[in-house]
């Protein structure tokens, strides 16, 4: 399968959008790749938005993005509270200075905002985000999904297909670059 061999690790927090984090790990999984779910605490199981819940098999201060090829970020309340973490803040910078693929959908992008990874990159998002992006130096696009460096954007639920086409491709070519 085409991802056959990745380590991607997905975020998890209080109030994740339920099919931002299901649909795109699920996709990621038929491709071959093995996921590993990081949470505040690991071993916690969070409830989403609508209700469906997820268990972190590690807590974020054991995360070391050296082991993984890519992270995910989906939306919902969860990146407003799990950007919080001194520690998210620290391997979402590095993984994003390590060239390797991160996928933000929804209101991801408040985690790259306090991680410092956004200023210049044109990016995506909920609209309920768009002035946070650009008073953090992102240049808005209301685009479904698409790729600025080494970040795949995604919009919102409905654009869930787009970004995960977008980042199945982007970790494809991750993969290839890498030898892997």
């Amino acid at each position: 399968m085409e991802l056959d061999g990745l380590h991607i690790l997905f975020l998890v927090g209080p109030g994740f959008e339920d099919l931002e984090f299901w649909v795109p790990l699920m996709r990621l999984q038929e491709a071959g790749a093995d996921v590993v779910v990081a949470g505040i605490v690991g071993g916690e199981t969070y409830r989403g938005k609508n209700n469906l819940s997820a268990t972190a098999d590690i807590g974020f201060d054991d995360v070391d993005s050296s082991e993984y090829d890519g992270l995910v970020i989906p939306g919902g309340w969860a990146p407003d509270k799990i950007r919080r973490y001194a520690s998210v803040k620290r391997f979402v910078a590095d993984f994003y200075h390590q060239d390797k693929i991160i996928g933000m959908i929804c209101h991801a992008g408040l985690v790259g905002i306090s991680a410092g990874i956004i200023s210049g990159l044109q990016a995506t998002g909920s609209e309920g985000i768009k002035d946070d992006m650009e008073n953090a130096g992102a240049i808005w696009k209301n685009l479904p999904a698409f790729r600025c460096r080494n970040i795949v954007w995604g919009r919102v639920v409905a654009d869930i297909p787009d970004f995960c086409r977008e980042l199945v491709s982007a970790l494809y070519e991750f993969k290839q670059n890498q030898g892997k």
